[in-house]
C-alpha cells in the first residue's frame, strides 16, 4: 500500500527537534507517565513512528529494536515507539505474546500520539488515514534533529543501520559510505 504524508513538517535536520509530551507505557500498569522530549536531554533519542498496533510489519520492527536495546543504551541512546493508537491499545499489545502478534517484553516505552500533532510536526502523518508513516528520527543530546528517514508502510527499518548512524554521528567526523565503528573517518 502506498501512502503519503500531507502536512508540512517542522522537523528539519540540523534544527531543534519538535517538542512533545505524550501518554506512554513507561508505567505499564498505571499508564500515568508521559514521555517528553525534555526527559531525554543529555541522551541520544530514537523516535520510531509506526502505523498501528496489532499489524504485521510493526511488531517485527519494534521487537528488533527491543532486542537490540542494550546496544542502544551502550552508546547512550534511548528509544520511544510512537503511533496514533491509544495508550490502552499499546498496553494490550505489549501484554500480547510475540507469537500471537504482540510485542511482549518490549524494553522501551510506546507513546500515544492520539491528537496526531506529533506525527504532524515530524511530517509523517497520513491525514486521511489518521496513521503515521514509518518515520525514524535521531535526536542528539542537545535536542537537535540529526537524522531522519521516512518511508512507506510496507517496509520495516533496521536497528543495525540506526546504531551505525548514531555511532557515526557521535564521532563528530566525516564518515564515508558503509562506515562502521572502528573505521577511520575521512580527513578533510
Amino acid at each position: 500500500m502506498q501512502a503519503t504524508a500531507t502536512v508540512r513538517e517542522t522537523a528539519m535536520v540540523g534544527q531543534p527537534a519538535p517538542d512533545f509530551d505524550m501518554a506512554s507505557t513507561k508505567n505499564l500498569e498505571k499508564l500515568n507517565e508521559n514521555v517528553k522530549l525534555s526527559d531525554y536531554a543529555g541522551k541520544w533519542l530514537v523516535l520510531l513512528f509506526y502505523p498501528l498496533d496489532f499489524t504485521f510489519v510493526c511488531p517485527t520492527e519494534l521487537t528488533t529494536f527491543s532486542d537490540r536495546y542494550e546496544d542502544f543504551q551502550g552508546i547512550g541512546a534511548e528509544i520511544i515507539g510512537v503511533s496514533t493508537d491509544s495508550v490502552y491499545s499499546h498496553r494490550a499489545w505489549v501484554n500480547t505474546p510475540r507469537d500471537k502478534g504482540g510485542v511482549a517484553d518490549l524494553q522501551y516505552p510506546l507513546a500515544a500520539d492520539v491528537t496526531k500533532q506529533v506525527a504532524r510536526d515530524y511530517g509523517v502523518l497520513i491525514e486521511d488515514k489518521g496513521v503515521a508513516l514509518r518515520g525514524l528520527f535521531v535526536i542528539d543530546p542537545e535536542g537537535a534533529l540529526r537524522y531522519k528517514v521516512v518511508h512507506d508502510l510496507n517496509v520495516g527499518r533496521s536497528a543495525e543501520e540506526t546504531l551505525r548512524v548514531i555511532q557515526a554521528l557521535q564521532t563528530g567526523g566525516l564518515c564515508q559510505a558503509e562506515w562502521k565503528p572502528g573505521h577511520e573517518t575521512i580527513n578533510a
